[in-house]
Parts: C-alpha cells; structure tokens; sequence
C-alpha cells in the first residue's frame, strides 16, 4: 500500500512525486512509455521553477536563450535582451522529465515505466490502480497523464471546462547559430503564433492556434516558416498533439485523487506556456497529499481553491488577453509587440517575474480602445 501513486511521468508528475518522497511518503510513479521518452514540446521553461527545488537543474539545461525576437510575417522584427536576472530555460523533454524523476527516485519514490494504467477501482479507503503489469494500491491518487490522458475521465470529471488547442511541432538538427534567441513569429498563422526555441544541436520549432476558427494548413505554415531559417521541416519528424489550456475555475479533485499538469488543463492560454504550470500544480499536489495522509479532510478541496486562486486568477487574465490579442493581431503586434517595453515584459512573464494581472488590464485598454469604458 502507497502513500500515493502518480500516473504520468512528466512535469507534474515528477515534481509530485520527488516532493512527496523528499517528506518520507511511499511513492509510486507509473508511466506507460518507456523512460527517457520524447514529448514534443518547444520546451521553454521559467527559471523561477528553481525556487521549489533544492538541487540543481543544470544537467536538464540544453541552452538558456536570453534574447527574445518578434516579427510580423517574418518581418517588422521586434528584438530584445532579457534584464531578467536568469534567462530562459531551454530543455529537452525526454532530458528534462527523466530528470526530475530520477532526483524523486533518490529520495526513495518507485518507478514502473513502460507500465500502462488499463483501469482504476476505488476501494473505500484507498485506489486499486491496475495495468497490464499488475495491480497496485495507493491511499492518494495524482493522475498527471497528460491533456489526452484517460484518467480524468476515470475519475469522474467527465464535464470538465476543457478548451483544447492543436499544435504541430518538429525537432530539426542544426548548427545552431543564434542559440541565445526565441522566435515568435505573428501573422503567419491565424489565431495563434510560431515558435523557434534554440537547443545545443538544433531548434525545436512549431504552430500552434489557441482561440479555435477555421482549420489551417499547419504542415504547409511551419514547413514555410522553417525555411526562413535554413531548415527542411518536411524531412523532419512531425508531431502534432493537444494543449489542454486553462478555461476557468474548476473542481480538481474527487475521493482520494487529484489532477495535475495538463490533465488539470493548467496551459496559458496565451503563450501556451505548459511546464511551469505543470510543475506548480505538482507542487500543490505533493503538498496537499501529505496534508492528507496526516489526517486533513479538507486538505484536497484546498488544492482545487489554490489551483483555481493562485493560478487561474491569473490565467483568467492571460484568456482576455489571447482572445484580444489572436482576434486582432495586426493591430496586437503593431499596439503591443512593437511597443518599447513590450518585449522586456513578455520576458518578465516568460521568467516568472511578472504576472498577466500586472500588465493585462493596461495592454487590453490599447488593443481594444474603449474597452477600459
């Protein structure tokens, strides 16, 4: 019997789990694929996740990119270095994940990878988790399995306020020659934008639509895009998915369980930012498990309300400015992007030194004039 079994590997997951061993706690981590996994990801990640940790993400750092470039159809460039005290993370997934999993295994939490959950059963007091390698049993339960996963199902939540977005993204080799810069680019693709993000052997680059509307040729966009920097996208692999962004408050927790990272849909809804939000809600996760396991009923509940309150306050920000913003994104780009500070700001958010609340309500007010009224 565990304290508590994690289903999915990834950020949440990880952070979950490595916190919850580090406090003693019996931990159980089951991921279906075998570790270290790809996940397709621009893999930008805020240096303010050091603060949760006690040890040293360096070895899970490919490159760390402290200039931010903007254009507008790959013109009218916008180009910025970052004030920010650290810059940018760049990582790669299967690098970064398997990292935090094994600074949990250290501190004494379980791995089964390569194990896929076939089916879950409460059983009063604590959850049978089953899998095609055995059943286990966990008092707590964090499903962390990601946007598409089927554990929030599972569980209950079946009407979720779930807002999905697509995007497409490729790994393309290289001799990376502006390894300190992000691309974003806008006006190339409707409601949405392109991303360039610099690793030590090659760019991770993608599209990606947050607000919905009619479909785009993702292939034939990013392939264009691609050649603006010397790349053959269309002989790379290709790998499309789902972005399971914040949609407002919702209850994230049931009898005993928990959702975390994309199943808890925690994506910013403007940068589509998923891996610090993953890993905070794992953090949340990891702190109200232990509350639990010692004995506070209500400990769960406060999960959703902090989730809800300390991140989705803000998200909810992030959602007025993206549907701002990708409705009109000529005038975005020209009223915001092209503005001095902008590109400092959108630094700031991207490093967890700013808040979408700090800023939103003056940038929304210069998008849409008379929306302050």
């Amino acid at each position: 019997m565990y304290d508590c079994i994690i289903v999915g590997a990834g950020p949440a997951g990880g952070t979950a789990a490595y916190h919850l061993a580090k406090q003693g706690h019996s931990v159980l981590v089951v991921e279906k694929e075998s570790l270290p996994r790809y996940k397709p990801c621009g893999g930008g990640v805020s240096p303010v996740i050091a603060e949760w940790f006690d040890f040293d993400f360096s070895p899970a750092i490919s490159i760390k990119a402290d200039t931010i470039r903007c254009t507008w159809k790959t013109g009218d460039p916008v180009e910025a270095k970052l004030n920010t005290p650290e810059p940018v993370w760049m990582v790669r997934r299967d690098v970064f994940d398997n990292f935090l999993v094994e600074q949990a295994q250290k501190q004494g939490a379980e791995l089964k990878d390569n194990t896929e959950v076939t089916g879950i059963e409460f059983k009063s007091d604590h959850w049978q988790v089953n899998t095609a390698n055995g059943s286990f049993a966990g008092r707590y339960l964090i499903a962390a399995d990601g946007a598409k996963g089927p554990m929030a199902k599972w569980l209950g939540f079946k009407e979720r306020k779930r807002r999905l977005a697509g995007a497409l993204e490729a790994e393309a080799a290289a001799d990376v020659k502006d390894g300190n810069i992000a691309h974003f680019e806008f006006g190339m693709v409707k409601n949405g934008y392109l991303w360039n993000f610099p690793k030590a052997d090659g760019y991770s680059i993608g599209i990606g639509t947050f607000i919905g509307g009619e479909p785009q040729n993702f292939k034939k966009i990013l392939d264009e895009y691609g050649q603006k920097f010397g790349l053959d996208i269309q002989a790379c692999k290709q790998y499309g998915h789902a972005l399971c962004l914040w949609n407002g408050t919702q209850k994230l927790h049931t009898d005993h369980a928990i959702l975390a990272g994309e199943a808890a849909c925690v994506v910013d809804p403007f940068t589509a930012e998923g891996i610090r939000p993953s890993i905070f809600s794992g953090l949340k996760a990891a702190e109200a498990i232990h509350k639990a396991v010692g004995g506070d009923i209500n400990a769960l509940e406060q999960y959703s309300d902090t989730i809800n309150e300390e991140w989705g306050t803000d998200m909810a920000w992030a959602q007025k400015l993206a549907g701002a913003f990708y409705r009109f994104p000529g005038l975005g780009y020209k009223a915001g992007v092209k503005r001095p500070s902008a590109p400092q700001i959108m630094g700031k958010i991207l490093c967890g030194e700013l808040k979408y609340g700090d800023v939103a309500g003056r940038a929304l007010k210069r998008l849409i004039p008379g929306l302050g009224r």
